[in-house]
């Protein structure tokens, strides 16, 4: 073999088509009897209901430089949009909502809509060029030149700020100011965190852009179509297959040996879409990485837990607010206050009382996901990985709390209700290794643990001390989000490095 990718996860997969659309002989190696990780969508509730098992929406679905070099879309993968990409409604009746329409934003965000227009005149101008610096290895100097420097100072400004100063400072209604802090809140960045409101911020300008995309047939469909990229240049899958070891003589890869004995031998490469950890002090001898290395892993932080549930519906979700009925995704969080004592009630280890909710609407836009009459419902909200006396016990009420809260947006919601499925941090895991106590980002987004400190300095582009081993994981820059970045930035950094050795 030229190279073993392990992990079929979507940067595994985009990893590995990469290598292989280069002429590598290419297999990747997946524990699960499955493919795609927390990318993948299953009958959880009941007979024809498809519901994602994790990630539902995608923002870079049609900028990621990596999904435009595999050409996904002429693999199969079709994208379909809601007429609202991400609303914010409250229990008073209050609500802001993004949609692609440039007016329409500006009309539901009332005083606001000319601050938001600068916003959305902003991502325009930037256009494409955003993604690409973003998304670049680092540094990336190149993207960062196309992009400019006034873009990229405007950029870093505002990034550093906390999402909640941010939106003080931007926008005057409570409903326009818990946009960019509710959209934060997907990583572990509360509305008071130093640099919380990049996340935030850059996900607002997706939305303003191309929208938080739903792929048709689910997300298992993005998996789908990396495979067959994959089998198409003629790149290998093999399930069930867990790596033990990874094999080094004089500080290069060699081989890999699985937990059932079998050694595979590599000339090129090995690329890992696990977690630091997993890598460098499971899967590695001691030995063979320094101890400056083994010493920053061990302080390498997974974000939050995620507490996630599924519901088969009898019909549409009777939100309150009319831009809700209508929206791809839906953010329950009603205030900043309300944001911020979140925040601290996860951080201290407590199940929060008034839960923020991310909510997917997926079968609003993809009819196919329910059978006729019928509508399906995704959402999740952080957690402590780990709770007091275990999951087990907490599990139904806390689902119940949930509930409860969405009735209050939704009066009405809890009759529609044909079954519901629940997975706490415990059960991601269990799906999904690389989902560390159920947190779904590949690890904290603070900004000690991000740029080139993600996962640790100086292994910030992909390399690490052993020739031949790449890190390609979701924990390596930029992080979290499927656009197949980490993969596909490991790929050409080994590309690069094979040639350089000719």
């Amino acid at each position: 073999m030229d190279a073993v990718v392990i992990g079929a996860g979507p940067n595994g997969l985009t990893a590995a088509a990469t290598l292989a659309r280069h002429g590598w002989d290419v297999l990747v190696l997946e524990a699960k009897e499955r493919p795609g990780g927390a990318v993948y969508s299953e009958a959880l509730t009941l007979p024809g209901y498809l519901h994602d098992v994790g990630a539902a929406f995608f923002p870079f679905a049609d900028d990621s430089p990596a999904f435009r070099f595999l050409d996904l879309s002429g693999a199969g993968l079709q994208f379909t949009n809601g007429r609202w990409e991400s609303c914010h409604p409250a229990p008073d009746g209050s609500s802001a909502a993004i949609s692609r329409d440039l007016e329409a934003t500006v009309r539901s965000f009332g005083i606001d809509g000319p601050a938001w227009r600068r916003l959305a005149e902003w991502r325009r101008c930037m256009g494409q060029r955003l993604v690409e610096a973003l998304l670049a290895p680092l540094p990336a100097l190149g993207p960062a030149w196309r992009l400019g420097l006034r873009h990229l100072l405007r950029l870093g400004f505002n990034g550093l700020l906390s999402s909640g100063a941010w939106a003080r400072r931007f926008f005057q209604t409570e409903a326009a100011r818990r946009v960019v802090p509710g959209l934060s809140l997907h990583a572990d960045l509360g509305p008071d965190d130093f640099a919380g409101a990049s996340i935030g911020l850059v996900l607002a300008l997706l939305a303003a852009g191309n929208g938080f995309r739903v792929p048709l047939g689910g997300a298992r469909a993005v998996t789908q179509a990396l495979l067959r990229r994959l089998e198409e240049a003629g790149g290998k899958l093999r399930l069930g297959t867990r790596v033990s070891r990874i094999l080094v003589r004089q500080r290069r890869v060699v081989a890999i040996s699985t937990e059932q004995g079998e050694e595979i031998a590599v000339r090129r490469a090995v690329l890992a879409d696990v977690g630091p950890p997993a890598l460098f002090l499971r899967m590695l001898d001691e030995r063979a990485t320094t101890w400056w290395l083994r010493t920053q892993i061990r302080r390498f932080r997974y974000a939050w837990g995620t507490f996630k549930m599924d519901w088969a519906l009898s019909g549409l979700t009777p939100w309150l607010s009319a831009e809700a009925r209508e929206s791809a995704v839906v953010h329950a969080g009603d205030s900043l206050a309300d944001l911020a004592a979140f925040t601290r009630q996860v951080r201290s280890g407590q199940l929060p009382d008034n839960p923020y909710l991310v909510i997917g609407q997926q079968s609003l836009v993809d009819p196919g996901r329910a059978p006729p009459g019928g509508h399906t419902l995704w959402a999740y909200t952080h957690v402590p990985s780990r709770i007091d006396r275990g999951w087990q016990r907490h599990r139904e009420a806390f689902a119940d709390c949930i509930e409860r809260r969405l009735e209050g947006l939704a009066p009405g919601f809890r009759h529609l209700i044909r079954g519901r499925f629940i997975a706490t941090p415990e059960d991601l895991e269990a799906m999904d290794e690389n989902l560390v106590g159920g947190d779904i980002g590949g690890g904290s987004a603070q900004f000690h643990q991000q740029l080139i400190f993600r996962p640790a300095f100086p292994y910030f582009r992909y390399r690490t001390p052993l020739k031949g081993l790449y890190l390609a994981s979701a924990s390596t820059h930029p992080g979290p989000g499927v656009h197949g970045a980490c993969g596909f930035n490991a790929a050409q950094q080994a590309l690069h490095d094979a040639r350089e050795r000719l």
